[in-house]
């Protein structure tokens, strides 16, 4: 059984992180399915999904990485191409990832204990977006 689900978000882009666990856990016992998985993608090129332990700390240090490595304020071919300002933001998501898949036993997500699923939108502005959550699997027998 294949289940679609979509997770509207409203971001503010620059690194903005999005704890969105309980979103896709809301979606995982909607679907009625026990086992299997489930595949977290964020539309769009500016993006990006991945897990973290959503906290203090990290929601700084990942920004911070992100700016050391993939600077905003340079200059990218992106930009001289479409004059918006934000290639820094699609070589970000390239980097990250658009999607994540994530194993599925007894109706539970089997994250770790301090593993939370987050997107990161990297826009150079705010955004509204719609992420897809696919559960593929069994109901349980009965």
């Amino acid at each position: 059984m294949i289940v679609t689900a979509k997770i509207p978000l409203a971001t503010q882009g620059h690194c903005d992180i999005i704890d969105i666990t309980r979103d896709t856990e809301k979606a995982l016992m909607e679907s009625g399915i026990s086992s299997g998985t489930v595949l977290v993608f964020v539309p769009g090129s500016t993006a990006g999904v991945t897990t973290i332990e959503y906290e203090p700390g990290l929601k700084k240090d990942l920004p911070e990485f992100f700016n050391t490595i993939i600077p905003e304020n340079r200059g990218y071919h992106h930009d001289a191409a479409w004059g918006d300002g934000n290639g820094y933001a699609h070589v970000r998501a390239a980097l990250l990832g658009p999607s994540l898949s994530v194993p599925v036993a007894d109706r539970r997500l089997l994250l770790g204990t301090w593993q939370q699923i987050v997107v990161i939108d990297f826009d150079n502005r705010p955004r509204s977006r719609e992420i897809v959550v696919q559960i593929t699997g069994e109901q349980d027998a009965g």
